[in-house]
């Protein structure tokens, strides 16, 4: 006989998905429509971050990564998490108690959530989710979230500027080979900055763990480049020396 699984309905885990289409990065929002039962008839629709309530018997690490692999279907992803919501208004706006309430739950409860940010190629991922819409959006584009979401989401966007700037999590959104100029693409869209190219390589020349390969681009208008690859073992045997991508 299969235990049935029980939420904590106060205690959730919201994922800010961030993803990359060699041009700008880009969020992972849901679509959220509320009918209104009786009429038959659309009462709001908005977006949201991803996320979901913990369940009983799980770890907040085990429920963000259940999220994850239900929208991506993938594993060993990078995860991070960055910072606790419980403000006592998070919830508070019309659209979200009517949405709660709809949902059987009292709006007047505080509920807890836990931020993590992920990181992902975006044009590598077949999104899985089997229940509301989800899509890419890119950052410039996002408008007003439910609940506290564009909070989160803002940051969620300064601590992975903080962390890029000193652990090699920018790999995360290239694929497996790539050219010295993507990456530094990567790290600008990222930073919101432009680095200048000369410092750029500077920096990447002492790195022992972006390892060059025999490859170079093809199917470029320009003259092909030299494709590098991010060696995690190297990386974690130098890891102590200093990575600063600070600008």
């Amino acid at each position: 006989m299969t235990t049935k699984r029980i939420l904590n309905q106060y205690i959730s885990v919201d994922c800010v998905i961030f993803g990359y289409n060699d041009k700008e990065l880009q969020v992972l929002l849901v679509d959220r429509t509320l009918t209104n039962p009786k009429t038959g008839e659309i009462d709001f629709t908005d977006l949201t971050l991803t996320g979901n309530h913990l369940f009983e018997d799980e770890t907040i690490d085990e429920a963000a990564y259940r999220v994850l692999f239900d929208l991506t279907g993938l594993k060993n992803v990078f995860l991070n998490q960055f910072k606790a919501f419980a403000h006592p208004d998070r919830l508070k706006k019309e659209n979200d108690r009517k949405w709660l309430l709809h949902d059987g739950r009292d709006p007047d409860k505080r509920i807890v959530s836990i931020g993590f940010f992920s990181l992902l190629s975006a044009q590598k991922v077949t999104l899985e989710w089997k229940g509301r819409n989800v899509k890419w959006v890119p950052l410039s584009e996002v408008g007003e979230l439910a609940f506290d979401h564009n909070q989160i989401l803002n940051e969620a966007l300064i601590a992975l500027r903080n962390k890029i700037k000193h652990e090699p999590i920018g790999f995360e959104l290239l694929p497996e080979k790539f050219s010295l100029t993507e990456m530094q693409h990567v790290y600008e869209v990222i930073l919101g900055t432009k680095l200048d190219k000369r410092n750029f390589r500077k920096k990447i020349a002492r790195m022992k763990y972006l390892i060059p390969t025999d490859e170079k681009q093809k199917g470029v208008a320009h003259k092909p480049a030299r494709l590098y690859v991010f060696s995690r073992d190297a990386y974690e045997k130098t890891k102590k020396e200093l990575f600063d991508f600070t600008v």
